[in-house]
Order: C-alpha cells, then structure tokens, then sequence
C-alpha cells in the first residue's frame, strides 16, 4: 500500500505543475551523469527510482529499438545514422522540466539543427508529441514515442521501472553510430548539461 501511495504522489508530482509556465520554476542543471542499466538508479526528488534495461555507456554502438514517429511508423534509432545526432530522453512533454528541456534543444542549439538531427524520445503517446510539438511550435526536432513495449527504454537502461517512465538523459551519436556523449540526470527533476551535449557535437562535425 506505502508503495502505491508513493507512486502515486510522483505521478502528481510530475504532473501537478504542468499548468505552469516553465520560467516561473526554478530547476537546477546537473553536471554529473548517472549509470544506464540493471542495477543502476536514479532519484526523484531523493527518492532512488531503480533502472531496468542493458544499460549503455560511451563508445557503445548505438543499441536498435524501434519507436514510434508521430504518424504511428516505426523508426529503428540504430537505422538514423549518417549524421550527428541528440537524442534528448524526457520522462513526459507534460511536465516544465520536460517542456523547458525540449525548448532549450530547439531554440538554443546555436544552429546546429542545420547539421545535427536532433530527437527527442520520451513515453508519450505520439499523438500527444505530435500535438505538443504544434502547441510549441517546434520543427526541428524528431519525436519519437516508446510507448509501444518500452524498447528503447529497455534496450538502452534507461526504464524506470516502477513508472514505466524514461528516465531524463541526453545522448550523442556520432554518423557511425557510436555513442560519444551520454548524461544520465541522476535526479531527474533537474535538467540535463545540454550545452555539454552540443559542444560533443560541435567536435564531431
């Protein structure tokens, strides 16, 4: 019961602010990186949220998971090579930490969306990202839902298993498919070293 309790105040948590504009809330950005994988876990506010999945690391190739585009198509993230990629992993585009992470990925990347195919995967339905990237009047990102079995979160440990949530990270990939940056946010309502994210990127072009 404690643990159905609990559960349920994150989800309000999570979601309770979403009415709120992002600026008006303070967030922190981490410099440190958890660990992907079984075994591994990150913090919801101190409270240890524990992960699921292989686990990935730098210089890894980059694990196949099939999502899903809003159209409802399969996508194979291991198939998108040939550019320098961000993937930007948020738990739901319904909360402000998420918002103002996918804001900052397309508003503030400097113009490396001219040579960079930025993404963002989260568990959202792709209805929702669909109507969110409208809502925000985001073009240059690619949404990606893993609504569909949790592949990616599963394949890339980045499952939050008892939310069935992504947990928060960003990733590099370079055109080859290997892994060159990854920030795992070990508490995940603090946003990611974006601009860390895009310096890797910078150096890979």
């Amino acid at each position: 019961m404690e643990k159905k309790i609990w559960i349920a105040l994150m989800l309000l948590g999570l979601v309770g602010c979403s009415a709120l504009r992002p600026q008006a809330i303070t967030m922190t950005v981490a410099k440190e990186s958890a660990s992907a994988g079984e075994g591994q876990s990150v913090t919801f506010k101190g409270k240890a949220l524990p992960l699921e999945g292989k686990g990935i690391k730098v210089g890894d190739r980059l694990p196949a998971a099939v999502l899903s585009a809003n159209d409802l198509s399969p996508v194979n993230l291991a198939e998108t090579g040939g550019k320098v990629r961000i993937i930007s992993v948020v738990p739901s585009l319904d909360t402000p930490v998420c918002e103002k992470q996918t804001h900052a990925l397309s508003e503030r990347n400097g113009g490396l969306d001219k040579e960079v195919q930025l993404i963002t995967v989260s568990m959202d339905l792709p209805f929702a990202q669909k109507r969110f990237s409208k809502e925000a009047k985001i073009g240059n990102v690619l949404f990606l839902s893993d609504y569909k079995g949790a592949d990616f979160g599963k394949n890339y440990g980045l499952l939050i298993q008892p939310l069935h949530l992504l947990s928060r990270a960003v990733l590099v990939v370079d055109k080859e498919n290997v892994v060159r940056h990854l920030q795992v946010v070990p508490e995940i309502t603090s946003l990611p070293d974006l601009e860390a994210a895009m310096q890797a990127a910078k150096r890979l072009l």
